[in-house]
């Protein structure tokens, strides 16, 4: 594992600079270098591999990931941690490139110049909608090699929820029909600064094979529609897809049960229905 030079501990960074979390921007600084460098070793080795963070912060996590050996693009939006960020950019010569945007307005893998492992401590008010945004990419594989992201943990569970559970829906299926989704850890709220009031997780991400003949929009759109209306049978809940009903029929899915009962599969075989028919 590559070393550092010597750092001020991460509570002394953010003494000299001022900061403080910004709950408008959903952040909870991470400052325990140990479980940082947990965190940056789920992906695997990382020595040569680029590695794209969101929310660096401070620069707690991206410490973890330098030492790990990478080339790390950060995207922070909080114009207060730019300077403790360029003076671990500064001791860290070409290994630190830091973009100073909304993650949600750039192009990740043009600023990355190649496939990369996405690594975050993922701001609350913007982590799913980021993580919808890799996954309902059109171009599979993706850019992204892998993606290791800490989410509160009742996100972390719906990721990875299985059919008739409480936690399953849209963003289960999302995750699942074309990737491979675990809980890597779950992290305790103390473990931050301060301490939010909820639970953490870090869920790893590893793309699969997409499934043939599968469009992402239409299955989009099935699933919204789905898990819109989650408590009506699906003869209610997708009567406004053009097909649907009759797709459900050909895959022999009684129209009765509820979207919370259908497999990602069966999911996953109603997008390709429906893409069939709107080809004839």
């Amino acid at each position: 594992m590559p070393t550092l030079p010597t750092l001020p501990p991460l509570r002394e960074v953010i003494a000299t600079h001022g900061l403080r979390a910004s709950k408008a921007l959903g952040q909870n600084f991470l400052l325990d270098e140990q479980l940082l460098d947990r965190i940056a070793a789920v992906p695997g080795p990382l020595a040569g591999e680029r590695a794209f963070e969101v929310g660096p912060g401070p620069g707690g996590l991206t410490r973890a990931l330098l030492r790990a050996g990478a080339q790390v693009t950060a995207v922070e939006r909080d114009d207060r941690c730019l300077p403790a960020l360029a003076e671990l950019g500064s001791a860290c010569p070409g290994k630190l490139r830091v973009i100073a945007e909304d993650a949600l307005r750039i192009d990740p893998e043009a600023e990355c110049g190649g496939p990369a492992h996405i690594v975050a401590n993922l701001p609350y008010n913007v982590g799913t909608a980021l993580l919808v945004g890799w996954l309902e990419s059109e171009v599979w594989p993706p850019w992204w090699k892998s993606a290791t992201l800490m989410f509160q943990a009742e996100v972390a569970e719906r990721i990875v929820a299985k059919p008739g559970s409480d936690a399953y829906g849209r963003l289960a299926v999302l995750a699942q029909w074309r990737s491979d989704a675990r809980i890597a850890m779950k992290v305790h709220r103390s473990a931050f600064t301060p301490p939010p009031k909820v639970m953490s997780a870090v869920v790893h991400i590893v793309p699969a094979e997409a499934p043939a003949g599968v469009d992402v929009k239409l299955l989009g759109r099935i699933t919204a529609a789905a898990f819109g209306q989650r408590r009506k049978m699906l003869r209610q809940s997708l009567k406004g897809v053009p097909g649907a009903l009759a797709a459900l029929a050909q895959a022999g899915i009684d129209e009765s049960r509820r979207a919370e009962t259908l497999a990602v599969e069966d999911f996953v075989t109603l997008a390709r229905l429906l893409g069939s028919a709107d080809a004839d």
